[in-house]
């Protein structure tokens, strides 16, 4: 038999760079700024009402769309913070945090040879999905300007549309740079879907983690691009519970309705006790939300200055939890973001993830490594000081 039972279309797919990551920063002892977990726990009514849906018989099969109680306060939400009116008994189905909405999108709406026009670098469960569904990737390169943020080519994103275009996948906030997509951005988006008569499925995880007094723009709330999106968030990074998994995707009836017809065979229901909590969080007042941005935005300054003392380029992290530093003032050409990261533990001790993985173009990003800054200020203080003799 052969070594690798991995056979078909899933074979290039092996350990995520993040299980290498923080394997290695256990057994270096370092210090993780790679995988994107905060390391405080949520708020504490949220925590509470876990505890009590525990002790109090929320612990079998939830309903396949989700508790009636955390719909609802999917939808509120949704119309208190983005203006999108949904309907909760059709238009919402709870998911296994948004790596299973995705997924579940995919895989619903994407026949064998459908295209999927995506941007790079994209989270690496993009790409599974999409091959897992016999699908191809289209994707369109983000690339730092003279400033340092990211933009896309309209041209080169016009080109990726074609006669087998079924869907775009969009994230913003972006992960992994810390792009926020521009109003203008978002509008040609939804030209383009609307001129070729695609879906499109919008990661907005980071919803609530636009820094700088920008602004997250629902690409569901633009014309025409509400009966064709699915609109994916989840309960983790908002309330720093990511172990928690639970996600949702709103959109049009019909295709919630096809996402729940996947999900059923995927996980068919999951988190019981969490959702009650879940629908408490999504109620808190606006003061949370805001308080929640600040604290992150503050972080990510203070990780900022560590890292441009160090003497890396630092680029612009509009939102997320992420910033991305170029490597060049501290490394020679030929060492790439991948091998920079592997031997950073050894070096100073800290974990990075090289942001390269995330691209089908890997030559776009070799110099790019991305650090986590959802950390609590001691952690990234300490981080900080390690990474601060690189530049000796």
């Amino acid at each position: 038999m052969s070594a690798d039972p991995l056979v078909g279309r899933m074979r290039p797919f092996g350990t995520t760079i993040f299980t290498e990551m923080s394997a290695l920063a256990a057994r270096t002892g370092s210090v993780n700024l790679g995988q994107g977990f905060p390391d405080t726990d949520g708020p504490p009514e949220m925590l509470a009402a876990a505890a009590e849906a525990l002790r109090s018989g929320a612990n079998q099969y939830p309903p396949l769309p989700g508790i009636p109680a955390l719909r609802q306060a999917v939808t509120a939400h949704e119309q208190r913070f983005w203006g999108l009116a949904r309907d909760p008994d059709t238009e919402v189905v709870v998911t296994a945090g948004a790596t299973e909405a995705i997924a579940a999108a995919v895989l619903a709406l994407c026949e064998a040879g459908d295209e999927v026009v995506c941007f790079e670098p994209y989270y690496d469960s993009y790409a599974a999905s999409i091959t897992l569904a016999g699908a191809v990737r289209r994707p369109v390169t983000l690339r730092p300007g003279p400033d340092g943020r990211y933009a896309f080519d309209e041209a080169e994103l016009r080109a990726a549309f074609g006669p087998r275009t079924r869907m775009v996948l969009l994230n913003t906030p972006h992960n992994p740079t810390g792009k926020v997509f521009t109003p203008a951005e978002l509008a040609l988006i939804a030209e383009l879907c609307r001129e070729h008569d695609v879906y499109a499925v919008t990661d907005e995880v980071y919803e609530h983690l636009v820094f700088d007094d920008g602004r997250h723009v629902p690409l569901a709330g633009l014309p025409g691009m509400r009966e064709r999106t699915l609109r994916i968030s989840s309960a983790g990074k908002t309330f720093s519970c990511t172990g928690w998994k639970v996600g949702w995707a709103t959109g049009p009836a019909p295709l919630v309705s096809a996402v729940q017809r996947v999900k059923q065979f995927l996980t068919f229901v999951n988190a019981g006790p969490l959702q009650p909590a879940v629908a408490v969080a999504l109620g808190l007042p606006d003061a949370y939300f805001a308080g929640f941005r600040a604290g992150l935005q503050a972080r990510r300054d203070r990780l900022v200055a560590g890292l441009a003392e160090a003497g890396f380029r630092v680029l612009p992290s509009e939102g997320t939890y992420f910033v991305t530093a170029d490597i060049s003032p501290l490394a020679p050409e030929d060492v790439d973001g991948v091998t920079f990261c592997r031997t950073l533990p050894e070096r100073c001790g800290v974990v990075a993830v090289p942001t390269q993985v995330f691209y089908d173009h890997q030559e776009q990003g070799r110099r790019l490594i991305r650090f986590a800054f959802c950390k609590r200020e001691d952690v990234i203080d300490e981080a900080a000081r390690r990474l601060s003799g690189l530049s000796r």
